[in-house]
């Protein structure tokens, strides 16, 4: 998918790309996540991973040809109707251009998750942000979105890090993913 835009950010029309990642974007992906303060950042070598083995459940954005979006994702194994969004990270360069939304729509469009009919990702109780993608992407399916501790702060992180909201989105018919699509 490419998109013709107009970033804030540089003053000049700019070229923006959203497509499928490949392996030889692990690094990449892996230098813009670092500038993307306060996302976890996860090895070289998991981004490869991401970028090759889940790269039809992952996306990519380029402006100008530079990385400025990634978000990972995988179809739940138990759960072939559940797509896990696992990262979103977008660049500073890129943010305002609702970008995050963009690439986990599309995402949704891609034939590998025809069967999906809910999308499930955690969210810390403080990041406004993610809260705000997911929900306008709840929006933009028009379905609800349901909340629940994933993985708490002292029974999962040992206290080292906030509680993971586990954020259930749907349940969502392919005619909807295809009609915010359009």
């Amino acid at each position: 998918m490419k998109i013709a835009t107009k970033s804030g950010n540089t003053g000049h029309n700019a070229n923006l790309t959203i497509r499928k990642p490949k392996a030889t974007d692990g690094a990449a992906v892996n230098e813009m996540i670092a500038q993307c303060k306060p996302l976890d950042e996860n090895s070289v070598y998991c981004n490869l991973l991401q970028c090759s083995h889940f790269a039809d459940t992952c996306v990519i954005a380029e402006l100008d040809g530079q990385t400025v979006g990634f978000v990972s994702g995988y179809i739940v194994p138990a759960h072939p109707e559940r797509l896990f969004i696992w990262q979103v990270a977008v660049s500073p360069k890129a943010r305002g251009l609702k970008l995050a939304k963009s690439m986990i729509l599309e995402i949704l469009e891609r034939q590998i998750c025809h069967d999906v009919t809910e999308l499930q990702t955690t969210i810390t109780s403080s990041n406004a942000p993610s809260q705000g993608v997911f929900r306008s992407v709840a929006r933009e399916l028009e379905t609800e979105v349901k909340r629940k501790v994933q993985f708490e702060r002292e029974t999962h992180f040992d206290g080292a890090a906030a509680s993971e909201i586990l954020w259930q989105i749907g349940p969502f018919a392919r005619a909807d993913v295809v009609r915010v699509a359009a």
